[in-house]
């Protein structure tokens, strides 16, 4: 059996409005041609459809059963345009985001912000992760967008793209600066209590590289779970830190003094990741578009 949607279409609006008229009106059609396409299915089926009565239709038993199923499948196929109409006109929709602490801090969270007031109604899934963990949740397509620090290796199937770099600097307690004579050079290192993140993270990766070249083991001696651990544990004497200086803009520093360190540590790029080839929903290319957008600004 070979039946055309257009058909069950004329079908529908016939039995919701129980009028050939009322279907014609609100498909844009006129009421002979409606007629005809109602006759030509009745002929597919091998029945009739409907009882034409002087004041109107009405369903016969077949009919009824026929409606059961079309209505429900045309109320999802309305709901579905609907559906889109409101994604495109971003009055809608989900966004996922994969992102290491440090990302979300520097970039994320400001882009965010802007977003939300342009678009109430987009709902926002933030997925808080280590560098690798991130990017693995972008690469299985359970985020749209991963925005991370290097080092990574970048995965077949995603590209990168750098949005902005940061600067790290050792930080501590006045109680370690007094020890530490206010500037700390690579070779000290092991000298102090040293604060950082596990071996699973970039940041780890990112140190460790610098360090060993040095000939320098770089091991924290306190493990913090996330990056913005590591600035209270400073606060609290228990060791030296590396931190962004986006996370002391707003820092009472009274207790923190910044370690003069010969040579400085290299910047390090924060970047967005997408995967090759997918288009990406509506609301999703907004976010990308104001995050890119809103560092143009700044810069």
């Amino acid at each position: 059996m070979n039946i055309s949607y257009d058909y069950y279409r004329v079908f529908y609006y016939a039995a919701k409005y129980k009028s050939f008229t009322g279907a014609a009106n609100a498909l844009l059609n006129n009421q002979p041609n409606i007629t005809r396409m109602i006759k030509r299915l009745e002929e597919e089926l091998g029945c009739t459809l409907f009882v034409r009565q002087r004041h109107g239709i009405t369903l016969t038993p077949e009919g009824e059963k026929l409606y059961a199923h079309v209505s429900v499948a045309f109320e999802h196929i309305l709901s579905g345009e609907e559906e889109i109409a409101r994604d495109k006109s971003l009055q809608s929709g989900i966004v996922t985001v994969a992102t290491s602490e440090i990302a979300l801090h520097c970039i994320l969270l400001p882009a965010l912000k802007n977003f939300r007031k342009s678009y109430p109604g987009i709902r926002i899934r933030i997925y808080s992760q280590s560098t690798p963990q991130a990017i693995d949740l972008l690469k299985k397509g359970l985020a749209d967008l991963a925005i991370v620090t290097e080092p990574f290796a970048l995965p077949a199937g995603l590209c990168s793209k750098v949005l902005r770099s940061i600067q790290e600097v050792p930080v501590c307690s006045t109680a370690f600066s007094l020890a530490a004579g206010g500037s700390l050079i690579e070779e000290q290192i092991g000298k102090y209590p040293f604060i950082g993140l596990g071996d699973q993270t970039a940041s780890f990766a990112f140190y460790s590289n610098i360090f060993n070249r040095k000939g320098v083991s770089f091991v924290p001696d306190i493990e913090a779970a996330t990056a913005e651990q590591i600035l209270p544990m400073i606060k609290s004497d228990l060791g030296i830190g590396f931190v962004p200086m986006d996370f002391l803009e707003k820092e009472d520093m009274r207790n923190l003094v910044i370690l003069n360190m010969e040579p400085a540590i290299p910047p390090r790029n924060i970047c967005m990741l997408k995967r090759t080839g997918m288009t990406l929903s509506v609301a999703a290319a907004e976010l990308e578009g104001q995050i890119s957008g809103l560092l143009v600004k700044k810069g």
